[in-house]
């Protein structure tokens, strides 16, 4: 049993216990239910942004602790004061040591996209997005069906949240359902756990044209974004390279202003 399938096994007990925990009602009742969500893909594709999505992430089953003690006020504005476009929230507590109040309490302090990063297998989870205050959820086709897939696309998004839909390699383009309002490519080989934007790249002519499309994992290097920009990339998630600064913030915005400046640097030389 690799990694993946740990996580979905726990991931099913946790859904189930919270179930019992945390009735329906009680989510539904939250002040967040019935709020008007901010668009990812909306903000992604602004031009007045780079397309970084932004993630606090204390921890990872590979990489162990990242950023125990971050607090979650001071690193998402700074996020936002960096000029991030969205911010994601890992919720998963047993393997990325984050929770549900985190995504509430990144909400109370910022107007802008929320991503809820988890390991979404139930249409619980999806209310539970809602009642916490995310505006997208990550759909990742490795661990679902086509028609798990499809099914919790359409109810997310019969919930108001849009849906971000994570391909680790060709072989899941048939999962793909067009409900998803945001595509994204996982730079990170299941198999070898070898990192490289080339994985992005080649994946690119095959993905739905009409989706906004983001390169997630291994992204450290300004001068791989502009790449993957110029190739049609929108978005970009990064988490552990901002993470592992003592000022997550001040890290996210060295790293757009190099992108800016690499881009003029750019579009001077083909002026």
């Amino acid at each position: 049993m690799d990694i993946l399938d740990k996580i979905v096994a726990h991931k099913r007990q946790e859904v189930a216990a919270r179930k019992e925990k945390y009735p329906v009602k009680l989510l539904e009742d939250s002040i967040y239910f019935e709020t008007p969500t901010v668009s990812l893909s909306a903000y992604l594709k602004r031009p007045d942004k780079h397309g970084i999505i932004a993630e606090f992430k204390r921890r990872s089953p590979s990489k162990g602790d990242i950023n125990p003690y971050a607090k979650v006020e001071e690193v998402s504005i700074g996020y936002m004061q960096a000029g991030a476009s969205a911010l994601s929230v890992l919720t998963d507590e047993q393997f990325f040591g984050g929770k549900s109040s985190d995504l509430t309490e990144a909400r109370k302090f910022n107007y802008c996209p929320i991503l809820r990063k988890d390991f979404i297998i139930d249409e619980y989870q999806i209310l539970e997005a809602r009642s916490i205050g995310a505006d997208a959820i990550l759909l990742i086709a490795a661990c679902l069906s086509k028609e798990e897939l499809h099914r919790l696309a359409q109810f997310a998004r019969n919930l108001g949240l849009e849906v971000l839909v994570e391909l680790h390699g060709a072989n899941e383009l048939d999962k793909l359902s067009p409900l998803a309002n945001v595509v994204g490519v996982n730079n990170r080989d299941l198999q070898t756990f070898e990192v490289s934007i080339s994985h992005s790249i080649q994946l690119f002519p095959q993905l739905p044209a009409e989706m906004v499309k983001i390169s997630e994992s291994g992204l450290n290097d300004p001068q791989a974004v502009v790449e993957l920009r110029r190739v049609g990339f929108e978005g970009f998630l990064i988490g552990e390279y901002f993470m592992r600064a003592e000022r997550p913030g001040q890290r996210c915005r060295e790293f757009i202003q190099h992108i800016h400046r690499l881009e003029q640097l750019l579009d001077g030389a083909i002026a």
